[in-house]
């Protein structure tokens, strides 16, 4: 089984690990990057409107950088409710076909318009580029790009002005909202859903969280709802005022019956703050509730504002890398994806299964450090991720603080195809039916194994190596399963310690020491030792 579950450890299984951990693969070295392009690129492209399943990954002429525009080397690109719109040409913008989706970009400069003076090549800069963004490149008009504190990595950057620059817009700027008022989020536990929630538990407002499942809630509890509703129940209106009695805010990016019931819930002077119709249906809200309440529905559109209004809206921007810098907003990941996965991202939320923000990496980078911050790293422990690149690097691994968690749930769809790959298909495993009648908590268990590899892929995320540098499985020891995992846990990696045998002058076993846990769980879902083999050029 080892073979099978380890295959590649920390350069992912393709077999097992590809797109079933919706995660990203790390190359055996790391991009640098640089001022050169190239006249073909890598894309994924919409031939023709439709679902996500349509979209394909080709190859395509670079485009072209205009006077007023700047040509950006992607590394990683956002993914939001509107890329799946647009795919479908139901959205406000309808690019010509064919085209790429995704318009919330991280990267670097590799070429500026000649009446572009702000920007330089080779700066770090996010962008918002409204399609475009699932390749390796893309030109953006100069005004929409900015630059990339130092502080921010680019899965955050390419992840962070959607979500967290619609909600601030919508709860500081249209609601005014004052601490104390009760805000209502609808669909709570998407990417905007959390932020909001997140945001204006900051605010010091009592945040009622509204989706669609259990499972879903406790993500929004985690990020600070004080009340969770339910709406799959037919009595979740009645749950709302038997909880808090009416509601200030609205914050909703749901539409259809659910905006129409939400604005029942109204109080006096309240603010109903439309930022989309996730539900698929606009709602028709009668207009006598909103004369009885003295409510106001408020659109809530950050693209147009950010381009009329640019000005508050760097200050928005602003406030939020604050809020960030001192920990108060963190954005959740639902996962982070390969380029060539890039439509099951787009899958996720047709399927209405993600829960906060998920990223398509196009190219992993490593950033280079600052002779200062070298010095730093050489007098204590580091934290986040932990960079290789020579054998004196080791001598602080021990006391590495890994304060990076990345996450991820174990769908039924992830263990079905792990029973295909390894050929398990134990009805525990893959009989939701037989398992709701049969097991307790009736429901179906993920392969111990399964939580096992999942282990690959995020010490892949808390490790980067430079070229030459390689790591190899080696195996694992004293692997445990205190705890059977149900379908639909998010697990997530803890490492306890890390033991460093220097076997050569270039080579020195990894020995991480390490677990499996979930939520609302005392015992691990698994332990073990996992033995990575490191060789350096010189």
């Amino acid at each position: 089984m080892n073979k099978i579950v380890f295959i590649g450890f920390l350069l992912y299984s393709r077999v097992i690990n590809r797109c079933i951990f919706e995660s990203y693969q790390i190359d055996s070295f790391n991009f640098k990057a640089t001022n050169q392009h190239y006249l073909i690129m890598k894309a994924m492209i919409c031939d023709q409107l439709g679902p996500a399943d349509s979209l394909n990954l080709k190859e395509v002429a670079s485009p072209v950088c205009g006077e007023r525009q700047v040509k950006i080397q992607i590394h990683a690109c956002g993914v939001n409710f509107p890329d799946i719109l647009i795919i479908q040409g139901k959205y406000q913008f309808k690019p010509e076909l064919p085209f790429s989706p995704g318009g919330e970009v991280s990267g670097v400069i590799i070429e500026k318009g000649s009446k572009v003076s702000h920007l330089k090549e080779g700066m770090r800069v996010l962008a918002l580029c409204g399609w475009g963004g699932f390749a390796e490149e893309v030109v953006v008009d100069a005004s929409r790009v900015f630059p990339i504190p130092d502080a921010l990595d680019d899965i955050t950057a390419a992840s962070t002005l959607y979500t967290y620059g619609t909600v601030y817009h919508a709860l500081v700027d249209r609601a005014q909202l004052q601490k104390g008022a009760k805000v209502l989020v609808l669909g709570a536990s998407g990417g905007v859903g959390l932020a909001a929630v997140e945001l204006a538990n900051v605010l010091g407002a009592e945040v009622i969280a509204a989706a669609s499942s259990e499972d879903k809630l406790e993500t929004c509890k985690h990020k600070g709802a004080q009340h969770l509703i339910d709406y799959s129940k037919p009595d979740w209106k009645d749950k709302i005022k038997e909880l808090v009695g009416e509601v200030d805010v609205i914050v909703d990016p749901v539409g259809g019956d659910y905006s129409i019931l939400a604005h029942r819930c109204m109080a006096w002077g309240g603010k109903h703050l439309v930022i989309g119709f996730a539900a698929g249906s606009i709602p028709e809200i009668p207009l006598n509730l909103t004369l009885l309440k003295g409510s106001a529905v408020m659109g809530v559109f950050w693209g147009s504002f950010a381009e009329k209004e640019p000005q508050k809206n760097l200050h928005n921007f602003s406030a939020i890398m604050k809020l960030m810098a001192i920990g108060q907003l963190r954005q959740h990941y639902h996962a982070v994806y390969p380029l060539e996965c890039a439509k099951e991202a787009l899958k996720a939320i047709e399927e209405r299964t993600i829960k906060g923000k998920a990223v398509v990496l196009v190219k992993e980078v490593e950033r280079p450090s600052s002779p200062a911050k070298k010095e730093k790293a050489k007098a204590q422990p580091t934290k986040g991720k932990f960079h290789l690149s020579k054998m004196e690097d080791l001598d602080l691994l021990t006391e590495h603080d890994f304060d990076l968690q990345p996450t991820l749930v174990l769908s039924q769809d992830k263990i079905n195809q792990f029973a295909e790959a390894t050929g398990d298909f134990q009805w525990i495993h893959v009989d939701p039916k037989r398992a709701k009648d049969m097991l307790p908590g009736g429901k179906t268990l993920a392969h111990g194994y399964l939580s096992l590899s999942a282990s690959a892929g995020f010490i892949s995320e808390l490790m980067v190596w430079d070229e030459g540098v390689i790591l190899l499985n080696y195996g694992t020891n004293k692997v445990r399963f205190p705890e059977p995992v149900p379908v639909d846990s998010q697990i997530q990696l803890k490492i306890n310690d890390v033991k460093v045998d220097k076997r050569s002058e270039r080579t020195a076993l990894l020995t991480f020491n390490c677990e499996i846990r979930g939520e609302k769980v005392d015992k691990p879902y698994c332990a073990a030792e996992l033995l990575v083999m490191v060789q350096f050029p010189h």
